[in-house]
């Protein structure tokens, strides 16, 4: 895989030993009857370096509306693995092109609760990125390219708090609502795993709204 930058190596060789638990160690392993599903962890090397492809959900949409997340969905019939869910999903979702993604690895499934989703993060390197639009507004209300160097600053993370007691990691990726929840724990405890993590102060917290 020589197209691969040097610096996702690490997370290359690293995506097939990691487990479930590592990623997310509070929820039990997927039910048999959960639903498959796949999101694109996209990386690239953006012009302000590394970065990570996030969107913001449309806040019309019944389930985790307003929130921060990867593109991605349900597994269709047509869809011959996890991959192909998630390219096409991009692509419906913010017109990514398939062709221009090279695919470099998958982490395990993970278990969704709220919606029974057993969701497979499909790791991709972009390798030359060009500017998105949402395809679809019903789904996606805006596109965020994160530097990875952002997501890293220990000033741009805090603890997100529930008045249901739950916790969580999060970040500040430049957009009104920050990143917290599903996509906020994937990012924050695979980034550990690599080594990629620097020290930030988990009792920083703020209330969910």
């Amino acid at each position: 895989m020589t197209d691969l930058p040097e610096w996702l190596h690490p997370l290359r060789d690293i995506a097939p030993t990691l487990d479930a638990k590592a990623l997310s160690p509070r929820i039990p392993p997927a039910p048999a009857d959960a639903r498959p599903a796949a999101v694109l962890m996209l990386f690239a090397d953006g012009e302000r370096g590394p970065e990570l492809l996030l969107t913001e959900r449309a806040s019309t949409l019944r389930a985790h509306a307003g929130q921060i997340s990867f593109p991605g969905g349900s597994v269709d019939d047509t869809d011959v693995d996890a991959a192909a869910t998630a390219l096409r999903e991009a692509e419906e979702e913010v017109g990514l092109d398939p062709a221009s993604v090279l695919l470099f690895g998958e982490l395990p499934k993970l278990w969704l609760p709220p919606n029974n989703f057993a969701v497979t993060p499909v790791l991709g390197y972009w390798r030359e990125p060009v500017t998105l639009e949402a395809v679809n507004d019903y789904e996606v209300a805006r596109i965020i390219h994160a530097p990875i160097r952002r997501l890293l600053d220990p000033a741009n993370r805090f603890t997100m708090v529930h008045e249901s007691g739950w916790r969580g990691p999060a970040f500040r990726v430049g957009a009104d609502v920050p990143l917290w929840g599903f996509t906020a724990g994937l990012v924050s405890r695979l980034f550990a795993s690599v080594g990629w993590e620097r020290a930030w102060d988990e009792s920083v917290t703020e209330s969910l709204r």
